[in-house]
């Protein structure tokens, strides 16, 4: 039976977000064709009607992560530095760290990519030079740009190794102290 061309982008387009949140919730190399297409109800033969192969999928997941996500979100819009600073208040929060799932995909997937095929890389690459040219232009100055993001994704990837939330509070607290002061020294 064949499906319309309307159903086959639906079913890449689910099969894309389902791969990214259980990606980012459990490892996107942990999980088998099969198993993300069994997440969807499809059969993991199906697969290779919506990509040529693993690997494909995972630089389309990480593309549309990124380019979903609230950074990316803050920098295509333009944002004031005190914008900017609000939107990494809340990404340095103990919501966005219990929410892999839900929240920024480069604490998650960061390791993953790093491991990936050149394509990979190269649209995380692109993305984070976007994000950086962003932030770097509300904040007139390109270091500082680097510094933040690198400060932010890594506060939440540490918060996530640990396991007291006493302690994932003091690594948040002191990213969030830490980023305010760049923010207002910096003016």
């Amino acid at each position: 039976m064949r499906y319309s061309s309307e159903h086959k982008q639906q079913t890449r387009e689910k099969l894309l977000a389902t791969s990214g949140a259980l990606a980012k919730r459990g490892g996107f190399t942990s999980t088998g064709v099969a198993g993300l297409m069994k997440a969807i109800g499809l059969t993991g033969g199906a697969f290779y009607n919506h990509f040529p192969s693993k690997d494909d999928l995972f630089t389309e997941v990480v593309r549309q992560e990124l380019c979903n996500s609230p950074l990316a979100r803050l920098a295509s819009q333009g944002a004031s530095r005190e914008r900017l600073g609000r939107c990494l208040q809340q990404y340095l929060s103990m919501a966005h760290l219990h929410n892999a799932e839900g929240g920024c995909p480069l604490p998650p997937l960061g390791v993953e990519i790093a491991r990936a095929d050149l394509a990979v890389r190269e649209v995380a690459e692109h993305w984070l030079v976007e994000l950086h040219k962003a932030w770097a232009a509300t904040l007139e100055d390109e270091a500082l740009a680097w510094v933040l993001i690198s400060q932010c994704v890594g506060a939440l990837l540490v918060g996530r190794m640990l396991a007291s939330q006493a302690v994932q509070s003091q690594v948040l607290d002191a990213s969030r102290t830490f980023v305010e002061k760049a923010l207002n020294e910096t003016r």
